[in-house]
């Protein structure tokens, strides 16, 4: 029986170009090494290459499944092959797009791509073993997104696959049965697969990561990127009869070579006491600075009313911070007018709106008696004894009785070792003396709502909250906001100089986070406007990089008639989830007040307490979960008119709203501030 081999000559002659391409590929990649090594010690400071050019090499892990029996017009083999395996070559030039400051690029490859691969073996009806190899090849096109999500040497690419096939070949394999060990081996059978799909579309999506073989000093930049990527069998039949399909995993590297490029602004030199050389690092630098600086607002503010009142160790009286008037002074008494009634002692940031929580126990006495038919329980919460915490409750029953004239039986007396929502957590073994004192407190609960802040129930709810005038003092939206975009991983510190356009220079840092805010009256100082250079000065050992920009900061003060709106929204002990207790609160009371076309500043706090990293993504979880909330209730009226800005500050003390000294003030820098502001 004769079977029918006709190969395809053109085949070689696809291949015999293709390596001609590869050759004079790799011979430019040299000559283009050559011509730029010289010029390296030209160069100062560079710039990363955006094009980049190499030849990528790898292998292909073919996995055949489907079957195959009618391998050509001339040949059917007796029983069908299914599954398989092989590996093949791949050999592609490469090129790649993507600016150093970008996490998106592009991906082009033109490849020799091998499918080969070997099916299992199987049984022919006459006991005999049958093996058979397919020597599949293509020339591939492969178009390739990338994307590296951190702005770093991790990057993910997919795209699609243009196969034009230039080998089809097989070789079929009988042996013979093993009952009758001397009968005659039949010939191998080559030939090729009929029916092969002349052009094949897929897809692949893989990652890969560059390892810098040269300093980033260099003009001449080499990368050897490792990667794998998976291709799985959609649009991989590689015959348009029967269901044999290939799915196929390659292992690989990409050798690739970039031109730096000198940096197009001439730096300032840096005074400094020693020689410190210059370098290139991934950084991004940029300056944000608002159109019109105020130098302060007024702002109505609706300050929350913490239900708790804090006890000093060892002591079972109030308190001499919290203000305690007499029987004349309660009819003076307004909630609107509590800087007349101020406590002994006070100090630290925040005054006005500590005036206003030092006076809970007045504005509770008063609420109640303006409120004949509210009940409330006060729960003393003491390690020393529960006895202890019962005296500390009763000394705040006795002072409502005493002063405010409210009937005893209106207020019932409970005592705990621990507050219900306790700020020392089980298994915690740090700064206990803080956690401590936040957990010697009286809680005030109560289920009447007059009491209590709006739409919330419970017997744990806070206050209802005061509204009072302030002056907010340089605002967050006045701050001149500089980013370095990759502080953290390339550089040790960094500072900044700030030059007018007379020539006098302020110094600012170092710093070390990526997002440094300075006031803007800070830069202005007197002056209404000002037009200023901006040179950040990184470092990192004996090193340094410059970047500048120019800056134009307006002062501006607002008018009587404009008012920015502040509400607060306050949260337990390491406790960020705000949906539950304030959604209704933010729906109903806070979105409201939000102008059309207004921004909303939204910013987070923590206390002092705890690790400096994990406070300030709590803080910024918290700012991001109340954001959240007002989206979602702005969506459900067809709102998309608000512009918003979200700051998580974590435990940083320059920024917290109050200090850290008393529990009261830790308890209130657990908070999320929301700031509406007017448009201009």
């Amino acid at each position: 029986m004769r079977f029918k081999t006709n190969f395809k000559k053109g085949s070689h002659l696809v291949r015999s170009l293709y390596i001609l391409l590869i050759r004079g590929f790799v011979l430019s990649a040299l000559i283009f090494a050559g011509i730029q090594t010289p010029l390296q010690a030209q160069e100062v400071e560079l710039t990363q290459p955006s094009w980049w050019f190499g030849t990528a090499a790898g292998i292909n892990l073919n996995f055949y499944q489907g079957s195959t029996q009618q391998l050509n017009s001339d040949l059917t083999v007796p029983t069908a092959f299914h599954d398989g395996f092989g590996v093949g070559l791949f050999l592609a030039p490469h090129v790649e797009f993507h600016h150093p400051e970008s996490r998106w690029g592009v991906i082009l490859e033109a490849a020799y791509d091998s499918r080969r691969g070997s099916f299992e073996e199987v049984k022919t009806p006459c006991n005999c073993p049958a093996d058979l190899t397919a020597n599949l090849s293509y020339i591939s096109f492969e178009p390739s997104l990338r994307f590296a999500p951190f702005k770093s040497d991790l990057y993910l690419f997919a795209g699609p696959r243009f196969a034009y096939n230039l080998s089809k070949s097989f070789t079929y394999k009988l042996g013979i049965n093993p009952d009758y060990p001397d009968q005659e081996a039949t010939p191998d059978v080559k030939g090729d697969f009929s029916d092969v799909e002349k052009f094949v579309i897929s897809m692949q999506i893989g990652a890969g990561y560059d390892f810098h073989l040269s300093s980033k000093d260099n003009l001449s930049q080499f990368v050897l990127s490792p990667f794998v990527s998976f291709q799985p069998y959609y649009g991989q039949e590689p015959r348009s009869t029967e269901t044999w399909n290939i799915t196929t995993v390659r292992f690989g590297a990409v050798f690739k070579f970039g031109k730096a490029h000198k940096s197009s602004s001439q730096q300032p030199a840096l005074k400094t006491s020693a020689p410190v050389a210059a370098f290139n690092p991934l950084i991004h630098f940029t300056v944000y600075a608002p159109e019109n600086i105020p130098e302060e607002r007024r702002v109505d503010e609706i300050f929350p009313i913490r239900n708790y009142v804090f006890f000093d160790l060892g002591s079972t009286e109030i308190p001499d911070r919290y203000v305690l008037i007499n029987k004349r002074q309660v009819k003076d008494f307004k909630e609107d007018q509590l800087e007349v009634f101020k406590p002994k002692k006070l100090s630290g940031r925040s005054d006005r709106e500590m005036i206003v929580y030092y006076n809970v126990m007045n504005i509770l006495g008063d609420r109640m008696v303006r409120f004949p038919s509210s009940t409330i329980t006060l729960v003393g919460s003491s390690k020393t004894s529960q006895e202890d915490g019962k005296a500390m409750a009763r000394s705040i029953q006795q002072y409502l009785v005493d002063i405010f004239g409210i009937d005893a039986s209106r207020i019932k007396v409970e005592a705990r070792d621990k507050p219900k929502i306790p700020s020392e957590q089980p298994g915690g073994d740090l700064e206990l003396k803080l956690l401590n004192q936040d957990d010697r407190r009286v809680s005030i609960e109560s289920t009447s709502p007059e009491l209590l802040m709006e739409y919330q129930t419970g017997q744990s709810i806070p206050l209802k909250p005061v509204k009072i005038v302030t002056t907010q003092k340089a605002p967050l939206d006045s701050y001149v906001v500089f980013t370095v975009d990759g502080a953290k991983k390339a550089l040790s510190s960094w500072s900044l100089e700030i030059k007018d356009k007379n020539g006098v220079v302020q110094y600012f840092g170092p710093y070390t986070q990526e997002v440094v805010r300075i006031p803007g009256k800070t830069i202005l100082g007197t002056k209404p406007e000002g037009d200023y250079r901006v040179t950040m000065i990184g470092k990192k050992d004996n090193r340094k990089v410059l970047r500048d920009t120019t800056l134009n900061m307006v002062l501006w003060t607002p008018t009587e008639k404009e008012m920015g709106m502040r509400f607060n929204v306050i949260f337990e002990f390491n406790e960020s989830d705000v949906i539950s207790l304030y959604e209704k609160y933010l729906t109903d009371i806070v979105i409201p007040q939000i102008p059309k076309n207004g921004t909303v500043i939204i910013h987070g706090y923590t206390d002092i307490i705890g690790d400096a990293d994990h406070n300030k993504t709590l803080s910024l979880a918290r700012a991001n979960d109340v954001r959240g909330v007002i989206e979602k209730g702005l969506a459900k009226t067809q709102r998309k008119d608000v512009k918003f800005r979200v700051y998580g500050f974590g435990e940083n003390e320059k920024e917290a709203p109050f200090d850290n000294n008393f529990p009261e003030e830790r308890f209130y820098n657990r908070t999320v501030i929301i700031d509406i502001i007017p448009p201009k």
